[in-house]
């Protein structure tokens, strides 16, 4: 095989093995604007994380962590996994999610979670901010900490359905780490197939522990939908599946009483609609969004799914919901700004120029917004401007992104079109 076909079918696997491995992929809403241009692509979906199931039943302290994560708390989230750890320091359950909590709570800061990027394979040549050091330790420790205790249960018996669990779920946490924040894409590989490979001696040993389905089913999906040229390489590593089965898994998880049932529900959504079936996703997306009120991720990724099945008006309705709910201070500080850039994007492609502008306008009124979506809103705003012969207007807004931050792809094309004016 040569350089270039490997480098294919690398890429491919860990655009699976990143959805497989968000574990909880969380709130990974669809971008609406699939086929855009990389710089028009909203930059801030953010995500909740995964929630590994405590082998002796559910824990109403963990219960009560995870709605606050769920609902984007993230701070009082890993606060609240601290102190359990703290009570459970031998428990390798509570080390994973003081682990997943803090890894993805790191990610949204980093703006890491670009839900086009997740979409297919443009993620592999983006840059984000850079993570903080105390953090990236943290996390690395966290990992050893959580292998130690699963290797020493497994070392004792090594068919303990609890221990392997456990070590899947850190290394589909490691495997999300090293993706995103190393960019070390064969040891993500390496840590992505061996999450699998506990996870299915799991259910091997006991087909009813359903959590194990979550990372199965999604595994099972991502290879499933490969080109069959892709596929048959990716096989040579361990690699295979079929979307039904991975329909049937995430099913059977999302349907569930069990921790990973909310997960499993984002996966699922993400899945269906991929799909097409926008009604179905539609639903899951309307079920969380009632069971997580501040978390406006979901709401949004109703938005994008009526956008995609062609219900403008009702789409651009949800929008401007999220946005006012934003507005009033439903979402605190969160950054529901990414509604104001999907509205953008959804009047953009109707060719409503002049609200397509005011609505990426919307973002610059957020305090602390995000700045990724702050700049790309604005590059977005001034080519609506030029497509409005606005040219002056459009200038300023080429300039504010090239002062924002002039080493990203978004001031690269600013600066190319405060030479030459945008022309779709």
């Amino acid at each position: 095989m040569s350089k270039q076909s490997e480098s294919e079918v690398v890429s491919r696997a860990v655009c699976g093995i990143v959805l497989f491995c968000f574990f909880g992929l969380c709130l990974l809403p669809v971008s609406p604007a699939l086929s855009a241009p990389a710089h028009s692509r909203p930059s801030a979906a953010n995500f909740a994380a995964s929630a590994p199931a405590a082998p002796a039943g559910r824990d109403p302290l963990v219960d009560a962590a995870f709605d606050h994560f769920y609902n984007m708390d993230y701070d009082r989230g890993v606060q609240e996994f601290e102190k359990i750890l703290e009570r459970r320091p031998n428990d390798p359950f509570a080390v994973n999610h003081l682990l997943t909590v803090t890894l993805l709570r790191e990610l949204y800061r980093m703006g890491a979670m670009n839900s086009g990027e997740y979409a297919n394979d443009s993620f592999i040549g983006q840059a984000h901010r850079s993570a903080d050091p105390k953090i990236k330790l943290q996390i690395q420790q966290l990992v050893d900490r959580a292998e130690s205790l699963e290797e020493q249960d497994l070392k004792t018996n090594p068919d303990n359905v609890d221990a392997l669990y456990a070590r899947g779920v850190t290394r589909a946490q490691f495997a999300l780490y090293t993706a995103l924040v190393e960019r070390a894409w064969f040891s993500a590989l390496r840590n992505a197939v061996g999450a699998r490979h506990d996870h299915e001696r799991v259910l091997e040993l006991n087909p009813n522990y359903v959590n194990a389905k979550l990372v199965v089913g999604t595994h099972n999906y991502v290879t499933g939908s490969l080109p069959w040229s892709v596929k048959a390489a990716v096989a040579l590593v361990g690699l295979s599946g079929s979307k039904e089965k991975g329909f049937e898994y995430l099913r059977d998880v999302a349907n569930a009483d069990v921790e990973n049932s909310v997960d499993a529900k984002v996966v699922l959504a993400l899945f269906l609609r991929r799909e097409h079936r926008f009604d179905e996703a539609r639903a899951l997306m309307h079920d969380l969004a009632g069971r997580y009120p501040r978390a406006y991720l979901f709401p949004v990724e109703e938005a994008n799914l009526l956008r995609a099945s062609g219900r403008i008006q009702e789409s651009a309705a949800a929008y401007r919901a999220v946005w006012q709910a934003g507005r009033e201070g439903k979402y605190g500080n969160l950054h529901y700004e990414v509604s104001a850039f999907g509205l953008g994007e959804l009047l953009r492609s109707q060719k409503d120029y002049s609200g397509a502008a005011a609505a990426f306008e919307m973002v610059n009124e957020v305090s602390g917004a995000d700045p990724e979506v702050l700049q790309k809103a604005n590059l977005a705003a001034g080519e609506m401007y030029d497509l409005l012969q606005k040219r002056d207007l459009a200038v300023k807004k080429y300039q504010a992104v090239v002062a924002a931050n002039a080493a990203t792809p978004p001031a690269e094309q600013a600066r190319k079109l405060m030479k030459e004016a945008y022309r779709e």
